[in-house]
């Protein structure tokens, strides 16, 4: 059974724009279905220090301008190091952190034929906010993206940084993005492909 941990927004690592509890009790559910035995917890800079034991971490926390430094550092050092000993990682929405954008209907245009991920899935309409503006890796390939004001913009992007898979979704601001049945298969599709499981085409090698 693959272990998975949620870093929900707390303390340092919460803002007031984002129902972190709600939206990693949303996670949870993904990872359950699949089989994955969760931990959820909010004491994202001290959890960090030791990852040992997880297959999965789920960052679904705030680390922008009101976090301590040395809050912002542990976090950092915490993840540098999980990536080296080849942990998966899956970045929700502001996980990412990068800047706010409006919240309202979005359509999410996929396309398929870019990734095992997202092979076979069509695009669908949420309700969520959309980031615009994000400073990406040369070479970086999107999954999934969105049109504002006539530009096309990054929404979710799978990545192999050194041993270990990396998986971004943008997506995810509140509870009405996990409503979205199309979501939550793309999400599942991202921990399948992430723990490199069999049982969906998703997990094989990109």
């Amino acid at each position: 059974m693959p272990r998975s941990l949620v870093l929900s927004g707390g303390g340092a690592c919460a803002d007031p724009w984002h129902p972190f509890a709600q939206t990693s009790a949303r996670l949870a559910d993904v990872l359950w279905s699949l089989g994955h035995q969760v931990e959820v917890t909010d004491f994202v800079a001290d959890r960090v220090t030791d990852l040992s034991g997880f297959d999965l971490i789920v960052v679904n926390a705030a680390s922008g301008p009101g976090a301590p430094a040395a809050a912002q550092h542990r976090c950092a050092q915490g993840l540098r190091a999980a990536l080296d000993r080849g942990l998966a990682v899956l970045a929700v929405h502001t996980g990412v952190c990068t800047l706010l954008r409006k919240l309202g209907p979005a359509h999410v245009q996929v396309h398929p034929d870019r990734h095992p991920i997202v092979a076979g899935l069509a695009g669908f309409d949420l309700i969520d906010e959309r980031y615009v503006g994000l400073r990406l890796t040369p070479g970086l390939v999107p999954l999934a993206t969105h049109r504002h004001e006539g530009r096309q913009y990054p929404l979710v992007w799978a990545r192999q940084v050194g041993r270990s898979r990396v998986v971004a979704d943008t997506l995810g601001h509140d509870v009405q993005s996990y409503d979205s049945a199309a979501h939550r298969q793309l999400l599942s599709r991202a921990v399948q492909w992430l723990t490199g499981d069999p049982a969906d085409p998703s997990s094989t090698s990109a």
